[in-house]
C-alpha cells in the first residue's frame, strides 16, 4: 500500500489556518481516511463515544499528483496526532516563506502489514509504525519532517469505518441558526427542539435557574411546514410542545460539553451552520457549510459536520 502526493499552497493554508486548529479542539487523535477521490479527517466513528466529526475534502482541493494504491480498493486509513501534523505543516510553511520553496510533498513510507499483530503503546503507536514524510525543497536546502501514524487499518476495519461514515453522512432536514455561547455557563445539559417551521428552541435548566434562546423563521433545508395560525401569541415552550404533538418537531437533550466541542468547528470559518435532529431522535447534527469565494454558492469540495449523541431521559 502506497500514498504519494504534493500539497498545494492553498491546501496547506486551508489546513494550517482553518481546519487543523478546529479539528484539534474536537479531539487530538483522529483517523485519516484516503480514497481515490477524497481525503477525510474522522473523529469517533469507530468507538461511537463522544462527538463524531467528519471533515471531507476533494483530493484536488488539497493535492497535486495524487497517487494512492492498496489492495482494499485503493482505500487507506490510519490514525495520527493532529498536533504533530500541524507542526509539520507549519515547518513547511516557514521554509516556503523564507526560501521561496516548492510545494511540499507528502509520502507514505514502509507501512507494515495491518493484519499482523504488533505491540502498541497506550496511544496506539508502535516502534515499527509507518509515517507520513513531508519533504520541502528550498533554493538552498531541503527539509524532511516525519509524522508518525498508527498501523494502517485492516480490510475489515476499513469496511467498518466506511459503514460508519455512510451512516454519519445521512443528514436530517435542518434549519439554520447560531446557538448562544452564554448557555454553556449555566448547566451541563441542553434541551434542543427543532420544528419544521424553522424554529429552534434551546433551554438549559438547573435547580436554581432556567435559561433559553429561541430562533424563529430560519431557513430550512428540505420540506418546510407552515406554523398554525395563532402560534405567535403562544410562549416558546407552548409552541414547541404543540409542534411535537403535531409531529412537526422533535426534541432531544445533549451534553453541553459535546455542543461546545462541536462549536469549535467555527474556527474553520464556515459561512453558515445548520442544526437538525435525526429521525427518532438518534442524534443532534451540526452541519457547517462553505461557499465558493465571492458567491453564495455552496462549495461542494468541502464538507464538515458533527453528530452529537443524545442523552437518555433517565440520564438527563
Amino acid at each position: 500500500m502506497k500514498f504519494k502526493a504534493s500539497l498545494t499552497h492553498d491546501g496547506v493554508n486551508l489546513l494550517d489556518r482553518r481546519f487543523l486548529p478546529a479539528l484539534d479542539k474536537v479531539g487530538r487523535i483522529c483517523h485519516v481516511y484516503l480514497t481515490r477521490d477524497h481525503a477525510m479527517f474522522l473523529h469517533n466513528l469507530l468507538n461511537g463515544d463522544g462527538v463524531q466529526c467528519v471533515a471531507q475534502f476533494d483530493k484536488d482541493l488539497l493535492f497535486l499528483d495524487y497517487r494512492i494504491s492498496s489492495k482494499n480498493e485503493d482505500r487507506i486509513a490510519f490514525s495520527l496526532d493532529l498536533a504533530l501534523l500541524h507542526r509539520a505543516l507549519r515547518s513547511a510553511l516557514s521554509i516556503l516563506q523564507r526560501q521561496g520553496a516548492v510545494i511540499p510533498g507528502q509520502r507514505w513510507f514502509s507501512p507494515p502489514d495491518p493484519d499482523q499483530a504488533s505491540e502498541e503503546d497506550p496511544c496506539g503507536f508502535t516502534a515499527t509504525n509507518p509515517f507520513l514524510s513531508f519533504e520541502t525543497k528550498g533554493h538552498k536546502s531541503a527539509v524532511i519532517h516525519d509524522v508518525p501514524i498508527s498501523r494502517p487499518l485492516s480490510r475489515d476495519d476499513v469496511m467498518e469505518l466506511q459503514a460508519a461514515l455512510d451512516m454519519a453522512q445521512q443528514l436530517p432536514q435542518v434549519p439554520a441558526s447560531e446557538p448562544g455561547e452564554r448557555l454553556k455557563n449555566v448547566g451541563d445539559l441542553l434541551s434542543v427542539s427543532i420544528t419544521q417551521y424553522g424554529d429552534l428552541h434551546l433551554q438549559v435548566s438547573t435547580g436554581l435557574v432556567t435559561m433559553g434562546s429561541e430562533f424563529r423563521r430560519l431557513r430550512v433545508l428540505g420540506d418546510r411546514a407552515d406554523a398554525p395560525l395563532g402560534n405567535q401569541n403562544l410562549t416558546a415552550a407552548s409552541r414547541t410542545r404543540l409542534a411535537i404533538e403535531r409531529g412537526e418537531a422533535q426534541s432531544v437533550q445533549v451534553s453541553m460539553k459535546h455542543l461546545s466541542k462541536s462549536l469549535q468547528c467555527h474556527s474553520a470559518k464556515p459561512d453558515c451552520a445548520y442544526y437538525g435532529i435525526a429521525p427518532q431522535g438518534a442524534c443532534l447534527t451540526v452541519i457547517y457549510q462553505f461557499f465558493q469565494p465571492g458567491t453564495r454558492q455552496m462549495d461542494k469540495s468541502i464538507s464538515l459536520h458533527c453528530r452529537l449523541p443524545v442523552l437518555e431521559p433517565d440520564y438527563a
